[in-house]
Protein backbone atom coordinates (compact mmCIF):
# COMPACT_ATOMS: atom_id res chain seq x y z
CA UNK A 1 0.00 0.00 0.00
CA UNK A 2 2.97 2.31 1.03
CA UNK A 3 5.01 1.78 -2.69
CA UNK A 4 1.46 2.42 -4.12
CA UNK A 5 1.02 5.91 -3.03
CA UNK A 6 4.27 6.42 -3.28
CA UNK A 7 3.95 5.65 -6.81
CA UNK A 8 0.97 7.95 -7.30
CA UNK A 9 2.89 10.68 -5.69
CA UNK A 10 5.44 10.54 -7.84
CA UNK A 11 3.20 10.18 -10.73
CA UNK A 12 1.49 12.84 -9.34
CA UNK A 13 4.60 15.50 -9.07
CA UNK A 14 5.72 14.20 -13.05
CA UNK A 15 2.32 15.63 -14.60
CA UNK A 16 2.85 18.68 -12.39
CA UNK A 17 6.45 19.24 -13.86
CA UNK A 18 4.89 18.46 -17.10
CA UNK A 19 2.39 20.65 -16.85
CA UNK A 20 4.72 23.32 -15.37
CA UNK A 21 7.10 23.30 -18.29
CA UNK A 22 4.16 23.70 -20.81
CA UNK A 23 2.81 26.64 -19.08
CA UNK A 24 5.97 28.26 -19.02
CA UNK A 25 6.93 26.85 -22.85
CA UNK A 26 3.42 28.47 -23.88
CA UNK A 27 4.23 31.83 -22.39
CA UNK A 28 7.73 31.78 -23.68
CA UNK A 29 6.23 30.71 -27.57
CA UNK A 30 3.55 33.80 -26.89
CA UNK A 31 6.17 36.57 -25.80
CA UNK A 32 9.13 35.68 -26.62
CA UNK A 33 10.55 36.15 -23.47
CA UNK A 34 13.42 34.13 -21.97
CA UNK A 35 12.18 30.55 -19.85
CA UNK A 36 14.67 31.69 -17.17
CA UNK A 37 12.63 34.65 -16.20
CA UNK A 38 9.78 32.48 -15.00
CA UNK A 39 10.72 28.57 -14.76
CA UNK A 40 13.40 29.45 -11.94
CA UNK A 41 10.96 31.73 -10.10
CA UNK A 42 8.29 29.23 -10.38
CA UNK A 43 10.53 26.23 -9.55
CA UNK A 44 11.58 28.27 -6.40
CA UNK A 45 8.19 29.50 -5.15
CA UNK A 46 5.55 26.42 -6.54
CA UNK A 47 7.55 23.46 -5.68
CA UNK A 48 10.02 24.87 -2.83
CA UNK A 49 13.06 23.40 -5.08
CA UNK A 50 16.58 24.61 -3.77
CA UNK A 51 17.44 27.82 -5.88
CA UNK A 52 20.92 26.38 -6.88
CA UNK A 53 19.29 23.68 -8.51
CA UNK A 54 16.48 25.55 -9.56
CA UNK A 55 19.02 27.50 -11.75
CA UNK A 56 20.67 25.10 -12.43
CA UNK A 57 18.23 22.80 -13.95
CA UNK A 58 16.76 25.84 -15.89
CA UNK A 59 19.91 26.42 -17.60
CA UNK A 60 19.45 23.21 -19.07
CA UNK A 61 15.85 23.68 -20.14
CA UNK A 62 16.78 26.92 -21.96
CA UNK A 63 19.50 25.28 -23.70
CA UNK A 64 17.92 22.21 -24.97
CA UNK A 65 14.38 24.48 -25.40
CA UNK A 66 16.26 27.03 -27.74
CA UNK A 67 18.19 24.42 -30.03
CA UNK A 68 15.59 24.57 -32.50
CA UNK A 69 15.32 28.08 -32.95
CA UNK A 70 19.15 28.08 -33.48
CA UNK A 71 18.56 25.98 -36.25
CA UNK A 72 15.87 27.86 -37.71
CA UNK A 73 17.67 31.35 -37.63
CA UNK A 74 20.73 29.67 -39.41
CA UNK A 75 18.90 28.29 -42.22
CA UNK A 76 17.22 31.69 -42.48
CA UNK A 77 20.55 32.97 -42.15
CA UNK A 78 19.71 35.56 -39.88
CA UNK A 79 22.92 35.07 -36.99
CA UNK A 80 25.69 37.24 -37.35
CA UNK A 81 28.21 34.26 -36.01
CA UNK A 82 30.70 36.99 -35.54
CA UNK A 83 29.31 38.89 -32.79
CA UNK A 84 28.03 35.37 -31.25
CA UNK A 85 32.34 34.47 -31.25
CA UNK A 86 32.41 37.79 -29.60
CA UNK A 87 30.29 37.49 -26.85
CA UNK A 88 31.42 33.71 -26.25
CA UNK A 89 34.94 35.30 -25.65
CA UNK A 90 32.98 37.15 -22.50
CA UNK A 91 30.71 34.39 -21.29
CA UNK A 92 32.47 31.06 -21.97
CA UNK A 93 35.02 31.53 -19.44
CA UNK A 94 33.37 33.95 -17.25
CA UNK A 95 30.43 30.93 -16.72
CA UNK A 96 33.33 28.15 -15.97
CA UNK A 97 35.31 30.56 -13.88
CA UNK A 98 31.63 31.69 -11.72
CA UNK A 99 31.00 27.63 -11.67
CA UNK A 100 34.91 26.61 -10.23
CA UNK A 101 33.82 29.76 -7.36
CA UNK A 102 30.79 27.92 -6.83
CA UNK A 103 32.28 24.36 -6.59
CA UNK A 104 35.06 25.86 -4.51
CA UNK A 105 32.33 26.89 -2.26
CA UNK A 106 30.08 24.32 -1.92
CA UNK A 107 33.00 21.71 -1.01
CA UNK A 108 33.91 24.69 1.99
CA UNK A 109 30.62 24.11 2.89
CA UNK A 110 29.51 27.75 2.33
CA UNK A 111 25.91 28.87 1.95
CA UNK A 112 25.55 30.71 -1.34
CA UNK A 113 22.41 30.15 -2.29
CA UNK A 114 21.32 33.92 -0.77
CA UNK A 115 23.74 35.38 -3.28
CA UNK A 116 22.15 33.32 -5.85
CA UNK A 117 18.49 34.38 -4.53
CA UNK A 118 19.63 38.17 -4.86
CA UNK A 119 21.53 37.70 -8.12
CA UNK A 120 18.02 36.41 -9.62
CA UNK A 121 16.04 39.06 -7.91
CA UNK A 122 18.05 41.88 -9.67
CA UNK A 123 18.27 40.25 -13.04
CA UNK A 124 14.47 39.96 -13.16
CA UNK A 125 13.91 43.26 -11.79
CA UNK A 126 16.23 44.40 -15.17
CA UNK A 127 14.29 42.12 -17.51
CA UNK A 128 11.13 43.78 -16.53
CA UNK A 129 12.15 47.02 -17.18
CA UNK A 130 14.09 45.93 -20.61
CA UNK A 131 9.98 44.59 -21.03
CA UNK A 132 8.58 47.64 -20.35
CA UNK A 133 11.07 49.74 -22.05
CA UNK A 134 11.44 47.69 -25.33
CA UNK A 135 9.21 50.07 -27.66
CA UNK A 136 10.88 53.49 -26.24
CA UNK A 137 14.56 51.63 -26.58
CA UNK A 138 13.89 50.87 -30.25
CA UNK A 139 12.19 54.07 -30.92
CA UNK A 140 15.21 56.38 -28.90
CA UNK A 141 17.95 54.09 -31.25
CA UNK A 142 16.44 55.62 -34.81
CA UNK A 143 16.45 58.98 -33.45
CA UNK A 144 19.74 58.81 -32.36
CA UNK A 145 20.82 57.21 -35.51
CA UNK A 146 19.01 59.79 -37.62
CA UNK A 147 21.13 62.39 -35.62
CA UNK A 148 24.23 61.32 -34.65
CA UNK A 149 23.93 60.74 -31.79
CA UNK A 150 27.62 61.06 -29.74
CA UNK A 151 26.67 58.37 -27.55
CA UNK A 152 25.93 55.85 -30.76
CA UNK A 153 28.96 56.99 -32.21
CA UNK A 154 30.91 55.81 -28.89
CA UNK A 155 29.46 52.60 -28.99
CA UNK A 156 29.95 51.79 -32.49
CA UNK A 157 33.77 52.61 -32.18
CA UNK A 158 33.58 50.54 -29.36
CA UNK A 159 31.44 47.77 -29.88
CA UNK A 160 33.75 44.66 -29.94
CA UNK A 161 35.60 45.37 -26.59
CA UNK A 162 31.92 46.43 -24.89
CA UNK A 163 30.49 43.05 -26.41
CA UNK A 164 32.98 40.88 -25.28
CA UNK A 165 32.79 42.56 -21.57
CA UNK A 166 29.20 42.68 -22.10
CA UNK A 167 29.40 38.58 -22.71
CA UNK A 168 31.61 38.60 -19.58
CA UNK A 169 29.03 40.44 -17.55
CA UNK A 170 26.35 37.60 -19.02
CA UNK A 171 28.03 34.82 -18.15
CA UNK A 172 28.45 35.58 -14.52
CA UNK A 173 24.92 36.63 -14.16
CA UNK A 174 22.97 33.93 -16.19
CA UNK A 175 25.55 31.46 -13.82
CA UNK A 176 24.16 32.31 -11.36
CA UNK A 177 20.28 32.96 -11.82
CA UNK A 178 19.63 31.64 -15.49
CA UNK A 179 18.04 34.97 -16.44
CA UNK A 180 19.38 37.41 -18.38
CA UNK A 181 20.51 35.41 -21.44
CA UNK A 182 17.47 36.36 -23.78
CA UNK A 183 15.83 39.72 -22.75
CA UNK A 184 19.15 41.71 -21.56
CA UNK A 185 21.30 40.53 -23.77
CA UNK A 186 18.94 41.48 -26.54
CA UNK A 187 18.64 44.85 -25.58
CA UNK A 188 22.43 45.06 -24.98
CA UNK A 189 23.10 44.33 -28.80
CA UNK A 190 20.55 46.44 -29.85
CA UNK A 191 22.54 49.48 -28.20
CA UNK A 192 25.55 48.34 -29.91
CA UNK A 193 24.63 47.21 -33.16
CA UNK A 194 21.25 49.95 -34.13
CA UNK A 195 21.80 48.91 -37.29
CA UNK A 196 21.21 45.46 -37.38
CA UNK A 197 17.40 44.32 -38.26
CA UNK A 198 15.58 42.85 -35.14
CA UNK A 199 15.39 39.25 -36.50
CA UNK A 200 19.10 39.29 -36.74
CA UNK A 201 19.73 40.84 -33.05
CA UNK A 202 17.01 37.85 -32.09
CA UNK A 203 18.79 35.25 -34.00
CA UNK A 204 22.53 36.04 -32.56
CA UNK A 205 21.69 36.53 -28.86
CA UNK A 206 19.36 33.42 -29.12
CA UNK A 207 22.88 31.57 -30.68
CA UNK A 208 24.70 32.77 -28.42
CA UNK A 209 22.08 31.89 -25.07
CA UNK A 210 22.66 28.27 -26.14
CA UNK A 211 26.13 27.49 -25.79
CA UNK A 212 26.55 29.80 -22.82
CA UNK A 213 23.19 27.70 -20.98
CA UNK A 214 24.31 24.39 -21.77
CA UNK A 215 28.19 25.27 -20.55
CA UNK A 216 26.36 26.81 -17.48
CA UNK A 217 24.06 23.81 -17.01
CA UNK A 218 26.46 20.84 -17.29
CA UNK A 219 28.58 23.13 -14.98
CA UNK A 220 25.79 22.60 -11.84
CA UNK A 221 25.09 19.25 -13.05
CA UNK A 222 28.92 18.62 -12.28
CA UNK A 223 28.46 19.89 -8.69
CA UNK A 224 25.15 18.43 -8.43
CA UNK A 225 22.60 21.19 -8.83
CA UNK A 226 20.18 19.61 -11.66
CA UNK A 227 17.60 17.40 -11.00
CA UNK A 228 17.35 15.26 -14.52
CA UNK A 229 13.86 13.30 -13.17
CA UNK A 230 12.38 17.53 -12.82
CA UNK A 231 13.90 18.17 -16.49
CA UNK A 232 12.99 15.63 -18.03
CA UNK A 233 9.25 16.48 -17.49
CA UNK A 234 9.90 20.04 -18.14
CA UNK A 235 10.94 19.32 -21.55
CA UNK A 236 8.44 16.82 -22.42
CA UNK A 237 5.65 19.98 -21.48
CA UNK A 238 7.63 23.06 -22.65
CA UNK A 239 8.80 22.14 -26.36
CA UNK A 240 5.36 21.52 -27.62
CA UNK A 241 4.07 24.86 -25.76
CA UNK A 242 6.50 27.22 -26.64
CA UNK A 243 5.48 26.41 -30.67
CA UNK A 244 1.72 26.50 -29.88
CA UNK A 245 2.50 30.04 -27.95
CA UNK A 246 4.25 30.96 -30.87
CA UNK A 247 1.21 30.62 -33.09
CA UNK A 248 -1.21 32.02 -30.58
CA UNK A 249 0.97 35.10 -30.08
CA UNK A 250 0.75 36.01 -33.47
CA UNK A 251 -2.91 36.85 -33.36
CA UNK A 252 -2.68 38.95 -30.05
CA UNK A 253 -1.72 42.12 -29.14
CA UNK A 254 2.05 42.82 -27.92
CA UNK A 255 0.86 45.83 -26.17
CA UNK A 256 -1.23 44.09 -23.64
CA UNK A 257 0.94 41.00 -23.61
CA UNK A 258 4.44 42.86 -22.50
CA UNK A 259 3.39 45.03 -19.64
CA UNK A 260 1.57 42.13 -17.64
CA UNK A 261 4.30 40.23 -18.29
CA UNK A 262 6.83 42.89 -17.50
CA UNK A 263 4.73 43.85 -14.04
CA UNK A 264 4.60 40.01 -13.29
CA UNK A 265 8.93 39.65 -13.46
CA UNK A 266 9.19 42.96 -11.46
CA UNK A 267 6.97 41.70 -8.71
CA UNK A 268 8.60 38.27 -8.57
CA UNK A 269 12.33 39.84 -9.08
CA UNK A 270 11.15 42.74 -6.15
CA UNK A 271 10.44 39.58 -4.21
CA UNK A 272 13.19 37.47 -4.00
CA UNK A 273 15.62 40.55 -3.79
CA UNK A 274 13.73 41.78 -0.23
CA UNK A 275 13.31 38.41 0.85
CA UNK A 276 17.55 38.15 1.52
CA UNK A 277 18.08 41.98 2.60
Amino acid sequence: MEKRQQHLNRFCMDILHILTGAIVGFIIGLTGVGGGSLMTPILILGFQINPAVAVGTDLLYAALAKVNGVFFHHRQRTIDWKVVLRLSCGSLPAALLTLLMLGKLKRLGYDFEHWMTLTLGIMLILTALVVFARQKLLQLLQKGLHRQNPLITQLKRHRGTITILTGVALGFFVTLSSVGAGAVGTAILFLLYPNTRTVMIVGTDLAHAVPLTAIAGIGHWQIGSVDLELLSGLIMGGLPAIYLGSLVGRKLPDRILRPVLAFILLGLGLHFSLRVV
